[in-house]
């Protein structure tokens, strides 16, 4: 009897899967490693280990230091994930997640790419909840008083930052008298805030690594984002939930914050970022003046 496509397309080389359980072990553990601790990590015998790295060594998947004899990745896993990198698509990577992310906490996720004229929204997953906000591609989001706009004015380039900020300012100088009252539902529009001031929102999201709005848009409504960094340390987006401000928590350590953060952090990873590398571009985000 014929196989199945189903069957087929699940067969697989038992032993080349046997020998990625090495490779596995080598990336995870991040630095050159001997033969009888890749085998433990791998949960083989250094005599079974052995003449798999060998056909990786042949292949430049791995070499060996001649030194200590240690093994460590290769100029071929290089080249991979060199050429992995560049192929990564952020907003690619992060669509199928956004959706599962929606059903998870019940409200509507929406990613947002850093445009030219701000954080703008690309995907959306809209709430599986009868209550719930509508978000619209193309939508860009306020630098000041969106939970999106600081969060990427948060890893941004400060001269970026600090150049956007008075270009917000100025278009809202030219704005003022010339614009009716807000219709109802709308919060009055705020005087922008000071550099100082606004670092020392940039601050908060820094020290808890997402960004939350309520109400600061539209009254009763609420949303957190949360960064995507890519493996050069760089924000590449922001995934941001909205809902209503009555059944929306926006805890820094609540249900919502922790998925968003999850959601991000598994984007970033392959995306090829590490936790050192978020670290480091908050650490190097938008400083006030002295």
């Amino acid at each position: 009897m014929a196989a199945s496509d189903s069957d087929r397309a699940q067969r697989g080389i038992q032993s080349i899967e046997v020998g990625g359980q090495l490779l596995r072990a080598l990336v995870h553990h991040g630095r050159p490693m001997a033969l009888k601790d890749l085998a433990r990590e791998a949960d083989m015998t250094a005599a079974k280990a052995h003449p798999y790295m060998v056909s990786f060594g042949r292949l430049g998947l791995i070499e060996q230091d001649r030194t200590s004899g240690h093994y460590l990745l290769g100029p071929l896993a290089l080249q991979l994930g060199l050429i992995s990198l560049q192929q990564a698509d952020p907003v690619h990577i992060a669509t199928p997640l956004i959706g599962q992310l929606a059903q998870q906490i019940g409200h509507t996720v929406a990613l947002a790419v850093w445009g030219a004229r701000g954080a703008t929204i690309v995907r959306t997953a809209e709430s599986p909840s009868p209550v719930h906000v509508n978000m619209r591609h193309g939508t860009v989001f306020s630098l000041t008083n969106t939970a999106s706009g600081r969060v990427f004015a948060t890893y941004l380039d400060a001269d970026v930052v600090r150049s956007l900020l008075e270009e917000e300012r100025q278009r809202q100088k030219q704005r003022k008298g010339g614009e009716p009252q807000p219709p109802a539902g709308m919060p009055p529009v705020q005087p922008l805030p000071s550099w100082s001031d606004f670092e020392r929102q940039l601050q908060e999201v820094r020290d808890h690594g997402i960004s939350r709005s309520d109400g600061e848009v539209i009254e009763g409504v609420s949303a957190m984002a949360a960064p995507v960094f890519d493996h050069t340390g760089a924000i590449v987006l922001a995934v941001t939930a909205i809902g209503p401000a009555g059944i929306f928590d926006t805890a820094w350590d609540g249900q919502i914050a922790r998925a968003l953060k999850a959601c991000a952090d598994t984007v970033s990873q392959r995306l090829g970022a590490s936790p050192a590398q978020a670290a480091a571009a908050g650490a190097s985000s938008p400083r006030p003046e002295r």
